[in-house]
């Protein structure tokens, strides 16, 4: 007996095996590029805050200069007074330094100089600090020079 002609009939299957691979791909490269995208923000803002920061602490350095100069006016051209401890009045330091609490301290002691006319010398130590904000904060700034200068 001779075998029935086999009509083959094509198997059904998916044309395309990949479908939905590219949804996973898109989802996949969407979170990928969400996820960078915050990355950069946060150093964005890191980056803002530090310049921020180095400003203020340039201003600082400024107010405590200011305040050192106070305190060599003070004590040389101002009689010879060296208060101990001088907290300069807020709105003493106008423009962009105001705001700073800025405090000076001044030491003299005189000392036998046989050199000079007067026969002695005085010597001023000088410390000035400025502050903006409160310590332990991430916006506080303290600067601090110092200066010794006789007379």
């Amino acid at each position: 007996m001779k075998p029935a002609p086999r009509n083959p009939q094509p198997e059904t299957r998916n044309s395309k095996p990949e479908n939905g691979f590219a949804l996973v791909t898109a989802i996949f490269l969407l979170v990928v590029l969400a996820s960078l995208g915050a990355i950069m923000m946060t150093f964005f803002s890191a980056q803002q805050q530090s310049s921020a920061l180095d400003v203020m602490g340039a201003r600082a350095y400024q107010a405590a200069r200011a305040g050192l100069e106070w305190g060599e006016y003070q004590a040389l051209r101002g009689g010879g007074a060296c208060a101990a401890n001088t907290a300069l009045a807020a709105g003493t330091l106008g423009g962009t330094l105001n705001g700073f609490a800025v405090n000076v301290t001044c030491a003299s002691s005189v000392h036998n100089d046989p050199g000079t006319a007067t026969g002695t010398v005085t010597i001023y130590n000088l410390t000035s600090t400025a502050s903006q904000g409160n310590a332990g904060l991430p916006d506080y700034v303290e600067r601090q020079v110092s200066a010794t200068i006789a007379q």
